[in-house]
């Protein structure tokens, strides 16, 4: 069994960009600057926003930081949005899932220019990946990927099973698996709750990708010998050894999975580093002027 160790992964790629950020700045070139739009305080969101910017000054680049409490109405966010697609400073953004209940999601997201779009959530991306055009990938699919490549993992002709169907991993995960090319040309199965027999289709599994969000679904007795485990889950589940009372869980039952994979993630440090960074290759592509 070799984990597959995303923190170092994810070390590596900074390393990379920071070192193209540097090229482009000795050549005259333009700082590439990311700016993330924060409603509220969700817990979760503060963190995952302010990991955001340190990467953004490990390598280099720019990043801007706009707040909104949770009363901000759709319309100011609408405004917000729009005055970044036309900030020619500004070479891509986010605005922080999950937002208030009374703000839809949708409509922000499909304001975003989609040359700005380095979440890689806008349709006009999403549909430009279902086809294989240039665009601007989801960042944990797009993370996952990465870490196959990296690892050499085979996947062509591979029977992948997917854990889940929503539109930021499993679905994106499921399209890339499939498409033509390294990593991908997998034959791909996708199952979620309401899908009969999981066991006996993850049995069949070369590649497995969990990204349920129900921790320690996946157990020893769902997974072949040699398997390759992917887990995307990151549950809060309460624990009385650690300091903050909780502790982060995957959605594979990692102890007792592990010693039957040719390659498992760990959580932490498998999949998540890779999103933070998977953002950052999408901002210097947008600094670049890549997608069109």
């Amino acid at each position: 069994m070799q984990l597959i160790d995303g923190r170092a992964v994810a070390a590596q790629i900074k390393k990379e960009i920071a070192e193209e950020v540097a090229r482009i700045k000795a050549q005259g070139g333009k700082t590439p600057h990311l700016a993330a739009v924060l409603v509220g305080h969700d817990g979760g969101s503060e963190t995952y926003v302010a990991s955001k910017v340190r990467a953004c000054e490990e390598v280099g680049f720019q990043s801007t930081l706009i707040r909104y409490e949770d009363d901000v109405t759709e319309e100011e966010l609408l405004a917000c949005v729009d005055q970044l697609n036309n900030d020619a400073d500004v070479d891509g953004f986010i605005v922080q899932l999950p937002l208030p209940g009374h703000i839809s999601e949708g409509r922000i997201t499909e304001a975003i220019d989609y040359r700005k779009d380095v979440d890689g959530f806008h349709p006009v991306n999403v549909g430009r990946m279902a086809i294989g055009l240039p665009c601007f990938l989801s960042a944990t699919p797009s993370g996952i990927m990465e870490l196959l490549k990296r690892y050499e993992i085979e996947t062509r002709g591979k029977h992948c099973v997917i854990l889940g169907r929503s539109n930021i991993v499993g679905k994106p995960a499921a399209l890339l698996m499939m498409q033509k090319g390294y990593p991908g040309d997998c034959t791909v199965t996708v199952c979620h709750s309401r899908t009969k027999n999981i066991k006996e289709i993850c049995l069949q599994a070369d590649i497995i990708i969990a990204a349920l969000g129900v921790p320690e679904f996946l157990k020893a007795d769902m997974v072949k010998e040699g398997a390759v485990v992917i887990d995307v889950g990151t549950t809060r589940v309460p624990s009385d050894k650690t300091k903050s009372g909780f502790k982060l869980t995957g959605d594979v039952a990692f102890h007792e999975v592990a010693p039957k994979c040719s390659y498992i993630t760990p959580v932490p440090g498998g999949v998540g580093p890779m999103t933070i960074v998977s953002l950052l290759k999408n901002t210097l592509l947008a600094g670049k002027k890549t997608i069109v």
